[in-house]
């Protein structure tokens, strides 16, 4: 029998103090049954730090990477169904990310763990054509904190100040620092 998926819902609050953004967003997710929960919540600050201010040029929406490899993490197409803003979270194969180059016009991937570093610094000189690609990396032990936060429903504060992340739930928080590896955030 096929494990079924696990059903979290996030309630996230995002103030960004340094660009003067305030939004709230209440998300489903159906986790994979091989997706941890670290991973989990790197998608879910990828998915908060990307939301647009509005939907003019599409909404951005989880997508299904772990049951289809074509798929993104996340993925924000326009109103004609171009695909504005391709999202991946973890170490993608450097074959995806050449052909998601050529087909989007934005490109974010949010790499974790302890690996992050070396899978980059093997790529990035292949990778320095691409003009449409920003590469962060979530340092391994703040991933791993922010997976402590993880429940079956949560509600998340994300404040952003001086380049400063920090997740709150309950009485836990977690800072988060993005380590910039190619690329800038771009809005």
């Amino acid at each position: 029998m096929a494990l079924s998926a696990i059903v979290h819902r996030a309630n996230l609050s995002f103030s960004d103090l340094d660009r003067n953004r305030y939004c709230d967003h209440s998300l489903t997710i159906a986790r994979h049954p091989s997706e941890t929960e670290e991973r989990m919540m790197v998608r879910l600050l990828a998915f908060v730090l990307n939301a647009p201010d509005n939907n003019d040029e599409g909404a951005l929406e989880l997508g299904k990477d772990l049951w289809e490899a074509d798929e993104p993490a996340l993925i924000q197409k326009d109103l004609t169904g171009l695909t504005v803003h391709w999202i991946e979270v973890g170490q993608p194969e450097e074959k995806k990310i050449q052909r998601v180059c050529s087909r989007s016009r934005r490109v974010s991937v949010y790499a974790y763990s302890s690996t992050a570093e070396a899978w980059w610094s093997e790529m990035a000189g292949r990778m320095t054509r691409f003009q449409n690609l920003t590469v962060w990396q979530v340092p391994a032990g703040q991933s791993q904190a922010l997976a402590q936060l993880a429940s079956r429903s949560m509600n998340l504060n994300i404040t952003i100040q001086d380049e400063a992340i920090w997740i709150e739930e309950g009485d836990q928080s977690v800072e988060v620092s993005l380590v910039p590896l190619a690329g800038s955030r771009g809005g």
